[in-house]
């Protein structure tokens, strides 16, 4: 448990996947979780499986009156002790040849993923620094290290290691730790949102582009199956987030999950040219 009594948290993105199993474990280590969702319907599906301390919280980090609403309810529910930790977990997932992504869609991949959780926290930072609380955002190994047809994706988890590190130094002056979680492939339904968006934008893109990239589609499509395979359960990066939202000291980064401890490492020894070269033998992409 947190070595202060203040154990009030926000999560974003709270309806499934990574965000549900956050509310969820921290709801029964005895947090009082404010659990954000787009529709009420998902909150009280949520509350249903939580035990008494979970109050499902209606926030679209891409609309500025929801998240002003949220932040009021909050703020009147803590107090003046006010917000011990906020979890950005909230995000998509936009996949395809940067050639073919329709310029609206990555739009809302930023949007979404790096505005979003920059609006998030200037909402809820004044509550957080009541509370000499604690920012854990949501990143992802892609941050690190990109693939093809990824680039969207990849593009706003950069983005966020960049906001996490300017937060860090920015906020430390009122005790305030910023952290970033970077798993691998884990079971989540926002990789099956991605590939059904994949395969639509694939439908709906020229034939031409759909011959040019046809072999780097099936590559990385191959590979990241074998990944979905392997991948490990949301619980494994709630306990994570737990860490982060508890020890004495937080690390400034957390890897969960083999596969990003071994991305992470390939980035930080191999050139680039190097890199790329074993890149395109794994997912044998035409050269």
């Amino acid at each position: 448990m947190p070595a202060r009594q203040n154990q009030t948290v926000v999560i974003t993105g709270a309806s499934t996947g990574i965000g549900a199993a956050c509310a969820l474990h921290l709801d029964r280590l005895g947090f009082e979780v404010f659990a954000g969702v787009r529709k009420s319907e998902d909150g009280v599906a949520l509350q249903q499986r939580a035990l008494n301390r979970l109050t499902p919280l209606l926030l679209d980090v891409t609309d500025a009156d929801s998240i002003q609403k949220a932040k009021e309810f909050v703020a009147k529910e803590v107090g003046a002790a006010g917000l011990f930790g906020l979890v950005n977990n909230a995000g998509i997932a936009v996949a395809g040849p940067l050639e073919a992504v329709p310029i609206p869609d990555l739009r809302r991949q930023l949007e979404v993923n790096v505005i979003g959780q920059v609006a998030v926290t200037q909402a809820f930072l004044p509550l957080i620094r009541q509370a000499h609380g604690r920012i854990v955002n949501m990143g992802s190994i892609a941050g690190r290290a990109a693939m093809p047809l990824m680039g969207p994706y990849s593009a706003s988890k950069f983005a966020l290691e960049a906001i996490t590190d300017a937060l860090r130094l920015e906020v430390q002056q009122w005790g305030i730790h910023v952290s970033i979680i970077e798993p691998g492939a884990i079971a989540t339904p926002i990789w099956d949102k991605s590939a059904k968006g994949a395969a639509d934008l694939e439908t709906s893109t020229l034939l031409e582009l759909r011959t040019l990239y046809a072999a780097v589609v099936a590559g990385v499509r191959k590979v990241v199956q074998k990944a979905a395979e392997r991948a490990i359960s949301s619980d494994a990066v709630a306990k994570v987030v737990e860490q982060a939202l508890t020890v004495p000291r937080p690390k400034t980064r957390y890897l969960v999950g083999t596969d990003a401890k071994l991305r992470a490492l390939m980035v930080k020894l191999l050139p680039d040219r190097v890199a790329d070269r074993l890149l395109t033998r794994v997912l044998n992409l035409p050269h």
